[in-house]
């Protein structure tokens, strides 16, 4: 089992465990700043962060990493009120193997379905990510 940083691993369950571990493959450390973020005022929304999305959905054998990330960030874009959660996952699609043009083309494939300013906001978040990667 891979080792795990957070603070209360042996008080938590096997879900929450197998959450964090897929939680830190996918995010990094901005996952793990997001729910330690959470844990002073929201501990339950903390464990729910790392317990359903991660330690059930993204558990899920149907789709591997790279097409649940996509996915993700064509939802986060959609909704055009989730700026900082698409900014996590569009660093996470980088780190399991979205390439920039297949970002940009998601991006852009949201103009036709949530609108130009979803998709002209999402591109701004898209390329501040890319110039702190270095990849823009």
């Amino acid at each position: 089992m891979v080792e795990s940083n957070h603070p209360d691993e042996q008080t938590q369950s096997e879900r929450f465990q197998r959450g964090w571990q897929r939680l830190k493959e996918v995010d990094g450390k901005a996952g793990e700043q997001v729910v330690e973020s959470l844990q002073a005022i929201a501990p339950d929304l903390a464990r729910y962060v790392v317990e359903f999305p991660f330690g059930d959905i993204y558990m899920r054998p149907g789709l591997d990493l790279k097409s649940r990330q996509i996915a993700t960030v064509a939802a986060l874009t959609a909704l055009g009120t989730a700026q900082p959660q698409l900014k996590i996952h569009l660093r996470a699609a980088l780190n399991v193997g979205c390439t920039q043009e297949e970002l940009v083309e998601v991006v852009m494939q949201m103009a036709v379905y949530a609108g130009f300013p979803a998709a002209l906001n999402g591109m701004a978040v898209l390329k501040e990510v890319l110039a702190e990667s270095s990849l823009g």
